[in-house]
């Protein structure tokens, strides 16, 4: 039987969940420190869409920047591996047989399964990056996509404790935001685990217990400052 595998490794994906969880469990800890710190909705509101605008912006740039680094380190690292097929094919050749012959392939066969790679330089150049780096010419990842991805999958999740502030206010709104920040929690940990064919129960009960944790934690401390500052 024919099996597929996902793409893992062009960083949109990842940069999705892990934006619409860190969105998600940012804002609606931040909701809730300070509602318990003030209550006063204009002040929830306003701390909400900031964390979810800085937020937002924060991964995207974070996202383009380690993905584009990553990018050029190996966009350098071909090159070097290209120039090295070019003056050195001999070398670049007994290199390539000693990582077959390391894999059990008969000596001579190896031999002969590398200089058979070195008859197209382009094919040479894929098959060394793939045996010697673990990459593969063009498949470095998108760091514009995945930086787009990041910012609106953040946007989404910080939007989510959000919403009830837009339309109530005090206790309604603060019992409202803490039931969907549960529930998209563990509706992120179940996509997770559907992704990674994972447990989906223990998936997302973990993702709700890391988010009832940071919630807990702020809300405790928004606590103490309103009692302390008021």
């Amino acid at each position: 039987m024919v099996h597929r595998h996902r793409d893992v490794t062009g960083g949109t994906a990842r940069a999705t969940v892990f934006g619409v969880s860190d969105g998600l469990v940012s804002n609606v800890a931040l909701i809730l420190g300070v509602a318990a710190a003030n209550s006063d909705r204009s002040s929830v509101l306003v701390a909400g869409v900031a964390g979810l605008l800085a937020g937002a912006a924060s991964m995207a740039a974070g996202e383009y920047v380690s993905m584009k680094a990553q990018a050029e380190l190996v966009e350098r690292e071909l090159d070097i591996e290209r120039r090295s097929l070019a003056r050195q094919p001999r070398a670049e050749v007994a290199e390539l047989a000693a990582i077959y012959r390391s894999r059990g392939v008969d000596a001579d066969q190896a031999q002969q399964m590398a200089e058979a790679v070195m008859d197209d330089l382009d094919v040479a150049l894929e098959v060394h990056a793939r045996e010697e780096l673990g990459v593969a010419p063009g498949e470095t990842g998108d760091p514009v996509g995945a930086a787009v991805s990041s910012f609106l999958a953040f946007a989404v999740g910080a939007l989510v404790p959000l919403i009830p502030w837009l339309v109530a206010s005090g206790s309604a709104a603060i019992a409202t935001s803490a039931v969907l920040g549960a529930v998209a929690a563990l509706t992120v940990g179940a996509t997770l685990a559907v992704f990674t064919e994972r447990s989906i129960v223990g998936t997302a009960l973990r993702q709700l217990a890391w988010a009832t944790a940071a919630c807990t934690a702020t809300w405790l401390i928004g606590s103490w400052l309103g009692t302390a500052i008021g």
